[in-house]
């Protein structure tokens, strides 16, 4: 008595990776698993040793994390171990003062910070690596290797960089984020959904998503997603009891964000009113008791507050 303790269970879970999990290198190069192949299915090096993971190029130039493509250089070195001759270059006398002129496979490789490799080090190393069984060196001076298509066995119009590098797999696993809703809680402000799958809340379509919609012109379903799916709330409700009764979907409203950015401007003192075609006012006010009837017959709770805090969530 008198005396609280807290105890914590941690279960531990071993699962395969799957699509949509999330890895990530040392450099910020968080993605997705879009594909998982089979590894005869893979693209393959002249020699027949298949890659693991292919990275998509457009990762780099953007987020100019340039590191990413140093580490698969100098992990190929690493791995492959390299060679090289008594020449006068200048990033050949570097490495002979430092002992690293000759390195066996699998030598690890530590790259200081603000003293790291330099490019003509990285390009002199990647042509004098130790060749392979065949005599044959994979990469190329440029890091780059001419790779084979696994499914055709025709070999890809560019050559490809090819390396080693460290890959993370990411606490955001897919089937913990898996989650669909029907209807539920809406926000009390702009009566949109609310978000998380804790809150049972909507999938969030943003303002990218909206671009991506208007580039393909489907207007038709931007139009339900950006009103009956979401914030017009007599729409939503006569939309599910249609559905319900199996009759015709009626035409969407105006969506409640709409009528919160008129409020909005009022409080500024702008009188904002919304004109039909022929130039008379149209009042925005809906009649409330039918929604709110036709809500309470389906089961649907239009009250539910939005929480401001996880205690309340």
């Amino acid at each position: 008595p008198g005396v609280n303790q807290l105890v914590r269970v941690y279960v531990a879970q071993k699962r395969k990776i799957s699509v949509g999990d999330k890895l990530a290198g040392r450099h910020g190069n968080k993605g997705v698993i879009a594909k998982i192949l089979p590894i005869e299915d893979m693209p393959f090096m002249e020699d027949g040793t298949p890659v693991d993971v292919i990275l998509n190029p457009l990762g780099v130039p953007r987020r100019m994390n340039i590191g990413q493509i140093l580490e698969i250089h100098l992990g190929w070195l690493a791995k492959n171990g390299w060679a090289i001759d008594d020449g006068k270059e200048d990033w050949k006398q570097r490495l002979i003062k430092i002992h690293a002129d000759q390195a066996e496979p699998d030598t690890n490789v530590a790259t200081p910070v603000f003293d790291g490799a330099r490019e003509d080090e990285i390009v002199g190393l990647l042509g004098s690596t130790l060749p392979n069984r065949d005599g044959e060196r994979m990469v190329k001076e440029d890091g780059k290797a001419r790779l084979l298509d696994g499914r055709s066995g025709e070999p890809f119009p560019d050559p490809v960089s090819v390396g080693y590098m460290y890959i993370l797999k990411l606490h955001h696993l897919v089937d913990d984020k898996i989650h669909a809703r029907s209807t539920g809680p809406y926000s009390m402000i702009t009566q949109q959904p609310l978000g998380g799958k804790a809150q049972f809340g909507g999938q969030r379509f943003g303002e990218m998503e909206v671009w991506a919609m208007e580039a393909y012109g489907a207007a038709y379903a931007l139009q339900e997603l950006l009103t009956i799916k979401s914030d017009d709330v007599p729409g939503r409700v006569k939309v599910y009891e249609a559905i319900v009764k199996g009759e015709n979907i009626p035409d969407s409203g105006i969506p409640e964000s709409f009528k919160v950015l008129v409020k909005e401007m009022q409080s500024l003192c702008l009188n904002v009113e919304v004109l039909s075609q022929d130039g008379s006012a149209i009042e925005m006010r809906d009649a409330e008791e039918d929604v709110f009837r036709a809500a309470e017959e389906l089961g649907i709770d239009l009250s539910r507050r939005e929480p401001s805090s996880v205690e309340e969530v």
